[in-house]
């Protein structure tokens, strides 16, 4: 099994949203996609499975307004016969992350990967590659929130450099549970990007089918 990471399209975006919702079926509003690919500053990447593919059906295109059919409707307009478009073969997205950019501020926005695909140590893969693309974006540093009750997620974000900085009282809107926020240090510094090698170096161990981290 190999797994592949690249910037999202639009064509993932049915299949982003899934993950979404599977990951965080109570957050509200959910996220809208189609418009964070729009938005200037966020930033996304995608996680795929390169031996799985998922059959995707295209949309019906549009019919055409006829304005004869206004003018003249006594007229018969014959009808072209709908072809059924075949459907489309893509790479089956397993996770994905993404940051928006506000300064010189890298803020995570999302970052989760199908439940059957947890354990695997993909989710560390996704906050490399995360920090990676901050750093691209000439990042100096990262910030989140993340769920007072998600001590899993607390403990992998302190892994890679993040720590408690505050609190957000009743910032879920779902059932106001607070949020802790989260920052790293500079992540261009030294001993930031120390810490990073020695855990991309764990992380390629663990995930030999790992193209590059």
């Amino acid at each position: 099994m190999a797994y592949l990471l690249r910037r999202m399209e639009k064509e993932d975006i049915d299949q982003v949203t899934e993950i979404d919702r599977e990951a965080f079926p109570s957050q509200w509003p959910p996220a809208n996609y189609k418009q964070e690919l729009q938005n200037k500053t966020a930033h996304y990447i995608v996680l795929y499975d390169d031996t799985k593919t998922i059959d995707v059906l295209p949309e019906s295109p549009k019919s055409n307004f006829n304005i004869f059919s206004l003018l003249m409707p006594w007229a018969k307009q014959k009808t072209p016969e709908k072809v059924p478009l075949p459907p489309t073969t893509r790479q089956y997205i397993v996770g994905f992350s993404g940051i928006w950019m506000i300064a010189d501020e890298a803020h995570l926005t999302n970052i989760a990967v199908r439940q059957q695909y947890r354990g695997k140590g993909l989710g560390e893969l996704l906050v490399i590659t995360t920090i990676d693309l901050a750093i691209e974006h000439k990042a100096s540093f990262m910030t989140l929130e993340v769920r007072a009750s998600n001590l899993t997620a607390q403990s992998l974000y302190q892994k890679y450099g993040f720590t408690q900085m505050g609190v957000r009282r009743g910032y879920y809107l779902d059932n106001r549970e607070d949020a802790i926020i989260m920052s790293t240090e500079s992540i261009s510094g030294e001993s930031f990007q120390r810490q990073i090698s020695e855990l991309r170096e764990a992380l390629k161990q663990k995930l030999p089918n790992i193209k590059s981290i």
